[in-house]
């Protein structure tokens, strides 16, 4: 997992300015991920606001890697199946976020996570949560 970090494999969160820092399992085994959000004038409109469309690939990519930090082998997600996405507030440009993501509930074939992305006060800027498809690997006999 250590290779997933900084833009998670997908270049469009480097270049949004996300980047994710760490990741680990509760003592639930459920996993979770954090990192920052660093916008860059490619994630903002003209007037140096972030497009909502980047808070959702930014909240989407922290709850999928939180969930693949919880499976093990080659388990891995296998596709979004719902998310909503809220903005309560502006993120700017020239400012630092908080980003983190982390699964709820976990079961065979589906998974359940959330994510959010705070500001350097710790306000709420926007949150998702989302269902996801879970792809196990077949067991060896």
């Amino acid at each position: 997992m250590d290779r997933w970090l900084g833009d998670g494999g997908m270049a469009i969160i480097g270049v949004v300015g996300g980047s994710f820092e760490a990741y680990g399992v509760d003592g639930e085994d459920l996993g979770w991920v954090t990192g920052r959000f660093d916008p860059t004038e490619l994630a903002c409109n003209p007037h140096g606001v972030v497009q909502a469309g980047v808070h959702s690939v930014l909240l989407d990519a922290a709850m999928n890697f939180a969930i693949n930090a919880a499976l093990v082998g080659r388990d891995r997600t296998n596709a979004t199946i719902e998310m909503t996405t809220e903005l309560m507030r502006p993120a700017s440009r020239d400012q630092r976020y908080s980003l983190r993501g982390e699964v709820v509930r976990l079961t065979r074939q589906i998974a359940y996570a959330e994510a959010s992305i705070t500001s350097h006060e710790g306000k709420l800027v926007s949150r998702a949560t989302g269902t996801f498809l879970v792809h196990r690997e077949a067991p060896s006999d």
